[in-house]
């Protein structure tokens, strides 16, 4: 086929199932699978240079054409493990704290836990490779994906973001989603479907086949089982829509 539909997946542990089903289905003849950042492969869905795209949820606040079109997200119910603010101090003696620039809706979600659960005002600053090793004193740093996983125990205080969205809202959070903003036909659409629920369901051959320098086997499957979770059902709905409309009403809060 010469015409493959362009999609951008997090190069991320967490999309791993995701990208063994795509993988392991006949319609990976179809696509052209780019592995990115959260950040990029968000930019690339504002700019329109891919079909289809796993990206960071906070792009819909700045979307009217967007829309959603499988059953799975990453998301969380409750602590996530990958996406953190980490410090040596408590949360409310922080001076500056680093925005990961991997990311786009967890600085997003950042802010506003700051404003609206923390309750706290201290300087954000747009993080550069290396801003990890200046998390120390009253400096803080956002870190996501599996850089964040391999510091939660580096850290005297570790800033759960999915977890401090729970408790606030009472809901999971969703991290990214698949969004087109272009026509894809419904049956291209049920096939990629049917690949992410296929590796959905065989996260323990995901487990085996993505080995980490990292992680264990049995930790990586620990973390995808128990930590992400994959169904975007109603409520992850319901939690995607606060979100959106709190970016949205934020007028100092930035997708870019």
């Amino acid at each position: 086929m010469d015409n493959k539909y362009i999609i951008s997946l997090v190069s991320y542990l967490n999309t791993k199932p995701f990208l063994y089903g795509l993988e392991n289905a006949a319609i990976k003849e179809k696509l052209d699978l780019q592995l990115d950042i959260p950040s990029v492969g968000g930019k690339k869905i504002l700019n329109g240079s891919v079909d289809i795209g796993l990206v960071p949820v906070a792009v819909l606040a700045k979307l009217d054409d967007a829309r959603i079109i499988t059953d799975y997200c990453i998301g969380a119910d409750g602590p996530v493990k990958s996406v953190s603010i980490f410090s040596e101090q408590p949360i409310d003696k922080i001076e500056k704290v680093f925005l990961d620039y991997h990311s786009l809706t967890s600085v997003q979600l950042v802010k506003i836990l700051l404003r609206e659960y923390w309750q706290v005002n201290p300087i954000q600053i747009a993080a550069e490779t290396g801003y990890i090793d200046q998390i120390k004193g009253t400096t803080a740093g956002l870190v996501i994906g599996d850089r964040a996983l391999a510091l939660n125990k580096k850290f005297a205080y570790v800033y759960d973001l999915s977890e401090a969205w729970k408790q606030m809202t009472g809901l999971p959070f969703v991290f990214a989603a698949w969004i087109t903003r272009k026509t894809i036909p419904e049956g291209i659409i049920f096939e990629i479907n049917e690949a992410l629920k296929f590796g959905v369901q065989h996260i323990d051959l995901v487990a085996k086949n993505y080995t980490h320098p990292n992680f264990s086997i049995a930790e990586v499957q620990d973390y995808l089982q128990n930590d992400i979770s994959y169904n975007l059902d109603n409520t992850k709905r319901r939690a995607l829509d606060l979100f959106i409309s709190k970016v949205r009403s934020n007028t100092n809060i930035e997708v870019e």
